[in-house]
């Protein structure tokens, strides 16, 4: 079983390699249909619902599934019911930061479940949240920036904190689109953390059993820290 990171985009072919290793899970507890758990977070209700009927006509178009989705419109915290019974966890996109607080209580039991299995997708926020080191946001690293101001998520200063802990990678995630490839060099390059990928629109990087995998249109760039600085290499399909 793999762990999926998409770095955005809605094609089928983003999902479809999460929902067949969830539907083999299912198979093995005898469900016919595997249960897709799946968390969301919003500003308010009505963006919720729509968020949620997104995500659950995405699924469902892709292969047959039961989406089982919590929303989260007031900045709680999930609850372990999130991961009752599921064949595969997708945690999905908005602010960074709201998300990697609202999985803090799940951190440990996310962190087995996948260990034993369980496929897990970040679809961009739920991307960045599963790194060891998780990059949530901003722009400025000192007074300089290196990215667009609207690629912050809220923050001011590149700021990076525990995530997940499913991939020894930093990831930052819309590369090409946002160019937060820039923010994952300066971030490497003044040691905030020591590499990882950048994640293009309408591409996944799988990891999984000791391999990395790109699918989709788009390209990953993979960063590590050398003695003469930042080397980034590329990842195609």
């Amino acid at each position: 079983m793999g762990i999926h990171l998409v770095g955005g985009g809605w094609s089928p072919h983003l999902f479809s390699g999460f929902l067949a290793e969830a539907d083999a899970r299912a198979a093995g507890s005898a469900r016919v249909i595997p249960r897709i758990g799946v968390l969301l977070i919003a500003d308010d209700a009505a963006s919720g619902e729509q968020s949620r009927a997104k995500y659950v006509s995405m699924l469902t178009a892709t292969a047959s599934c039961d989406p089982v989705v919590t929303v989260i419109t007031d900045g709680s915290e999930a609850d372990s019911s999130l991961l009752s019974g599921i064949d595969g966890l997708l945690i999905g996109s908005g602010l960074t930061p709201a998300y990697l607080e609202a999985v803090q209580p799940l951190v440990d039991e996310i962190r087995l479940l996948v260990a034993d299995g369980l496929p897990y997708l970040g679809f961009s926020a739920g991307a960045a949240i599963a790194a060891d080191a998780a990059i949530i946001g901003g722009y400025k690293i000192g007074d300089v920036p290196v990215c667009a101001e609207d690629t912050g998520e809220g923050l001011v200063d590149v700021s990076v904190a525990e995530g997940l802990g499913l991939v020894d990678l930093a990831i930052d995630v819309h590369a090409a689109q946002w160019g937060t490839l820039a923010r994952l060099i300066a971030s490497t390059e003044a040691g905030l953390v020591t590499g990882g990928v950048a994640i293009d629109e309408e591409t996944v990087l799988i990891v999984g059993d000791g391999d990395l995998r790109v699918a989709g249109i788009g390209s990953v760039g993979r960063l590590t820290a050398g003695t003469d600085g930042v080397v980034v290499s590329t990842l195609g399909a």
